[in-house]
């Protein structure tokens, strides 16, 4: 079978630390060259360069849903943005042979002064589609994204969750025969992520191919039967789910119990709020910083808000290294003093099973605008306590809490004898 996916000795090469270069006119080109003819070049030849991608090679078949892991810098979203045509390959080649609908990031391809029902079909064009075909799909991607009172409002008044489930929905619906998805769910609430893997497994049981790259295990292992494990721009692993999961989460796992940006221009966020710190430490107050099932803990975030009287609230999300859901936790809305604040949220004693967890910190402003969502922000692991007795292994399940037990006697001895007797 002809593959509808095929890459060949694929590389990108990036030039970092180059100094932008503002507008130019075409005289302030001319007169630049005439000056130094060589500066340009020297300037290339100096830069350092990174190898995004080197020497990828593997084929997709038509209706496969390939799922894309590794860590962050790994060259999963470089190799997407590629196959999107979006960029450009320093060497080799990457053919398909389908029509493509890529959803790389939110809103990609949204125009902000247009409305919801506009950008539908500015979209759908994109993805060479005719008019009566996105008509007659309309209704049903609208429902879809559940907007449906927002459809006419300009997109720049969207929140980034209208935002994912519009772009989702439009690229999901217009039948492309490749649909290729970064990690852009990360930012809609949970009963949308399930929805959304539900239609990925819909594409792909309509003989469609599925590019899926995601953080979250749980939804890789269920949507995809292989998974490319990428690390540095290299092909570390092709081959089953299953088998390469638990490898790659077993040795993907780092331990961050602290993060600091000292200087805010390079902490994550935006012009009104960015994060300074994050932290998770026992409240045993043994000091020697161990965790165990047993053992309370406290995650403590600060940031920075620049607007004064904010009304802002944090959500904590809290999944297990594989990607699986634990729990999330949120603030109260409240307006916030303009400067350095700190948030403090307490996870108690015998909740937790032991085992690997990740934190993610999400800044909303007015119940709706994702200010910020940075994944993976601390990473941490919980033993199992010393015990005496015997063991019967690990417990299953991701929480373990420690719940009160009430025994009582219901009937005398005598009573059980005479029912016996009877």
């Amino acid at each position: 079978m002809k593959p509808i996916v095929k890459v060949e000795n694929l590389s990108k090469q990036y030039r970092i630390g180059a100094q932008e270069v503002s507008y130019q006119t075409l005289r302030d080109a001319l007169a630049g060259v005439v000056r130094n003819p060589l500066g340009r070049l020297r300037r290339r030849a100096q830069s350092p360069v990174v190898w995004a991608l080197e020497g990828i090679n593997f084929e997709v078949q038509p209706g496969e849903v390939l799922g894309l892991v590794g860590s962050n810098g790994a060259g999963k979203s470089t190799l997407l943005k590629i196959l999107s045509r979006i960029v450009e390959p320093t060497t080799g080649r990457a053919d398909l042979y389908g029509r493509v609908g890529s959803l790389l990031e939110v809103g990609t391809g949204f125009h902000p002064e247009l409305t919801g029902r506009e950008n539908t079909f500015l979209n759908g064009a994109m993805l060479g589609m005719k008019r009566a075909e996105i008509t007659r799909k309309f209704d049903e991607i609208v429902a879809f994204s559940e907007i449906e009172r927002f459809i006419d409002t300009p997109v720049k008044h969207y929140s980034s969750g209208m935002y994912t489930r519009l772009a989702f929905a439009v690229a999901a619906h217009l039948e492309p025969e490749i649909l290729i998805v970064d990690e852009v769910l990360a930012v809609g609430d949970a009963a949308f992520q399930k929805k959304c893997i539900g239609k990925m497994g819909d594409v792909a049981r309509a003989g469609r191919t599925v590019l899926f790259v995601s953080h979250n295990m749980t939804a890789v292992r269920s949507l995809c039967e292989r998974v490319l494990w990428l690390d540095k721009g290299r092909i570390i692993e092709d081959g089953d789910a299953d088998r390469i999961i638990p490898i790659y989460t077993q040795r993907g796992t780092v331990v961050a119990l602290e993060q600091l940006w000292e200087d805010p221009s390079t902490a994550p966020g935006n012009e009104k709020v960015r994060i300074r710190s994050a932290n998770v430490k026992p409240l045993t107050g043994d000091g020697n910083g161990e965790m165990t099932i047993e053992t309370p803990l406290q995650v403590e975030f600060e940031f920075w808000n620049y607007v004064p009287e904010a009304v802002l609230n944090f959500t904590m999300h809290l999944y297990t290294v594989e990607g699986s859901y634990v729990f999330a936790t949120a603030s109260e809305v409240e307006p916030r003093p303009r400067g350095l604040l700190r948030q403090v949220v307490k996870i108690p004693a015998n909740f937790l099973n032991d085992g690997a967890y990740s934190v993610a910190i999400q800044i909303v402003e007015d119940t709706s605008n994702t200010l910020c969502y940075q994944a993976d922000i601390l990473v941490f692991e919980v033993s199992e306590a010393p015990r005496s007795g015997s063991w019967f292994g690990k417990w299953p399940g991701i929480i373990r809490p420690k719940l009160e037990w009430v025994s009582e006697s219901v009937t005398a001895d005598e009573d059980i004898y005479e029912y016996e007797r009877e």
